[in-house]
């Protein structure tokens, strides 16, 4: 931050001002009330209060966000239809992690759009897209309840490598959680677009969207293909 440069004339202005405010004005004969006089602290008060409530992190409010999904029992409604369908799993995969359920289902969205079959180029599987290392010998990684229980597991890892900074933490999903500590830059150009999806589409559940632009540019975007195979494994008509 720069820091303010003032010249000579501007020191001598402020020098004879502060000369003139010296003179007893506690004594009724200025030209301003004594009240204006209590203005500064009291603003300082009012600014410090609103700081506060600007200081209301992300991390804060994905807390209260998990705390209001779980007890509203549901996820947020700007989620696609298959998404919703997987609600009732959703909240229950949420309570195991001790995760807020609508990021768990922001994570599945651009994923698999539901999918518990989808598979990526890179042999990612299932509904979270878990690469094939994080299973162990007997797993089944198309048990959806498998699938959840491996991917929350390195989301979690990953939240915790970022220190709960949700936007890091799906860089970390999509690219390693060695993406986090460097700088954005370094990212590649996948990660940084599940970054703004998934942050984006994140924060809309946050402020109790009830549709979000960028679930719906997610979806124009290529996001749409994934949802019709979902729906068609799903047996979801239309």
């Amino acid at each position: 931050m720069s820091r303010a440069r003032y010249n000579d004339q501007i020191r001598q202005t402020a020098a004879a001002n502060e000369t003139s405010n010296a003179s007893g004005c506690l004594h009724g004969d200025c030209a301003f009330p004594l009240s204006l006089f209590l203005l500064p602290p009291l603003a300082v008060l009012v600014v410090g209060a609103l700081l506060a409530v600007f200081a209301f992190d992300g991390s804060t409010q994905a807390v209260l966000a998990k705390a209001n999904s779980s007890a509203i029992g549901t996820i947020s409604p700007i989620f696609t239809p298959e998404i919703q369908r997987w609600n009732s799993s959703i909240l229950r995969w949420a309570s195991a992690s001790n995760l807020d359920p609508n990021l768990v289902a922001v994570i599945m969205q651009i994923e698999s759009c539901g999918n518990p079959f989808a598979r990526s180029s890179a042999g990612a599987m299932g509904l979270f897209q878990v690469m094939p290392y994080h299973f162990l010998t007997h797993d089944d990684p198309y048990d959806p309840d498998i699938n959840a229980a491996r991917g929350l597991d390195y989301l979690k890892r990953s939240l915790a490598a970022s220190n709960e900074n949700v936007r890091l933490a799906l860089a970390g999903y999509n690219g390693g959680i060695s993406v986090i500590s460097v700088g954005e830059w370094f990212w590649a150009a996948e990660t940084s677009r599940y970054v703004y999806w998934g942050s984006g589409i994140y924060e809309d559940t946050l402020t109790g969207a009830a549709q979000s632009a960028r679930l719906d540019e997610w979806l124009k975007a290529g996001g749409a293909s994934l949802c019709n195979k979902a729906r068609q494994q799903l047996g979801m008509s239309g």
